[in-house]
């Protein structure tokens, strides 16, 4: 992942994962140890938004291969903090939060539930693959 993924203000933390479904939930504990250490209390919307684009990462794209990797990056924005998730891309698929979420669905709530719950989202394609992030006030 790129320095165009870490906002000015300062990187608090990153981690390396396998692109495996258990690196979820070592993501979501990562995230709440980062965030926890620099004084952030309220953690649970940072690591259900995190989880979300792990999970996606893992699925969507080609990190959940054999030896892929997935990049969690948490950085300090002043008044907001930024979370972004880098993969190795994919071919065939792009995000994309659907305007309403299908209730029949057994997926494709994750998206649709970053872009309610966030501040601001995006996402882009870097050097190495592909960087979605989510911007989440202070608390």
């Amino acid at each position: 992942m790129g320095a165009e993924a870490v906002p000015a203000l300062g990187l608090l933390g990153s981690v390396e994962l396998p692109g495996v479904a258990e690196s979820v939930g070592t993501a979501r504990r990562y995230v709440r140890g980062v965030l926890e250490k620099s004084g952030l209390r309220d953690t649970y919307d940072a690591e259900l938004l995190v989880s979300e684009l792990v999970s996606n990462a893992v699925r969507h794209s080609e990190s959940g291969r054999a030896g892929g990797l997935v990049t969690v990056v948490v950085a300090n924005c002043g008044e907001t903090v930024q979370i972004a998730v880098g993969d190795s891309g994919s071919a065939t698929c792009a995000p994309r939060a659907p305007a309403e979420p299908d209730e029949d669905a057994e997926d494709g709530r994750g998206l649709w539930l970053v872009s309610e719950v966030a501040l601001s989202w995006g996402w882009y394609e870097g050097a190495v693959g592909r960087i979605v992030w989510f911007r989440l006030a202070r608390r």
